[in-house]
């Protein structure tokens, strides 16, 4: 997740500050960020709350345009 920590900065959070926001260890956010690990598919929706983007947008996707 290459751009979870440019999103991150962003909103000004230090990997604690949104470790404690999701419920998990500090070092769970630094793995995610290196790419280590990656979040459970049920953390995607909270972690995308808190940072005030779109899953797709964590994942340096930009989301599908709606149909017209």
């Amino acid at each position: 997740m290459k751009m979870l920590k440019v999103i991150r900065l962003r909103q000004n959070l230090t990997q604690k500050q949104l470790a404690d926001g999701l419920g998990v260890v500090q070092s769970s956010v630094a793995m995610w960020e290196n790419g280590t690990a990656m979040p459970s598919a049920g953390k995607l929706p909270e972690l995308a709350d808190l940072l005030h983007c779109s899953i797709d947008e964590l994942y340096g996707r930009t989301p599908p345009q709606a149909a017209s």
